[in-house]
């Protein structure tokens, strides 16, 4: 088999921001591939920006964590300076900064989630190219043409904690039953007025969506389950 190594990789994700009643809510998978390589099954693409401020990764996944070193330290000195936290809109904008400076280079889509005391939880997407776009809802990742229609059918205005994070989980769990460069577990990241909780949802609890089987421990318990029952020879 002929494989050129210089060839580009494809990189799948689903990255998922929603805004509710009070806060947001960030949910990610957690498959890092590499083509057809499986590099990392429980990779965390959620990350900390600030403490109040959360960035979901897409793309490459060197670009993106260079890009979230870059903003957590330029958000820093920003702290230390000002004498209060950044606003999720600063960050945003420091995405959109250096991504827009640097599109010719980088391979990655973020969206960028928190909550501040001036405006409350708000969701930014920064696709690739660094245009920066405030939304109610904003999905990402390979696994994101998969949910379109599904987000325009199950948002709604004012949901509570609760529904927003069913909303992330269903979402996710449907988006890795058919994008295969999506899968492992679920993480969600729920910023409001009150902190930050995380959450982690295994991959053999998730629902199980149509054509879809069922997990299994080794591919040995599949082929037993298959396997007819042996002859009796007298």
């Amino acid at each position: 088999m002929d494989l050129n190594l210089d060839a580009p990789h494809s990189m799948g994700t689903t990255i998922i921001g929603v805004t509710y009643n009070g806060g947001v809510v960030l949910g990610a998978d957690s498959r890092t591939s590499t083509g057809v390589y499986v590099a990392n099954r429980a990779s965390d693409k959620i990350t900390k920006l600030t403490d109040n401020i959360y960035v979901c990764r897409s793309g490459s996944a060197a670009d993106s964590q260079i890009v979230s070193d870059y903003v957590r330290y330029y958000l820093d000195q920003h702290t230390i300076q000002l004498g209060r936290p950044a606003t999720v809109k600063v960050a945003a904008n420091l995405i959109r900064l250096i991504s827009y400076n640097n599109k010719n280079m980088l391979q990655t889509g973020l969206i960028v989630g928190g909550w501040d005391k001036y405006e409350g939880g708000k969701i930014y997407g920064v696709p690739l190219g660094g245009t920066i776009i405030e939304q109610p809802f904003a999905i990402g990742g390979s696994g994101s043409s998969y949910l379109y229609g599904f987000f325009d059918q199950a948002w709604k205005e004012g949901m509570t904690k609760e529904e927003a994070e069913q909303l992330v989980v269903k979402a996710v769990s449907l988006a890795i039953a058919r994008d295969g460069a999506s899968g492992g577990v679920v993480r969600t990241v729920i910023i409001n007025s009150e902190g930050v909780t995380r959450n982690y949802y295994p991959g053999d609890t998730l629902p199980i969506w149509h054509e879809e089987l069922e997990p299994q421990n080794s591919l040995l318990d599949i082929l037993n389950t298959q396997s007819p029952e042996p002859m009796n020879v007298q």
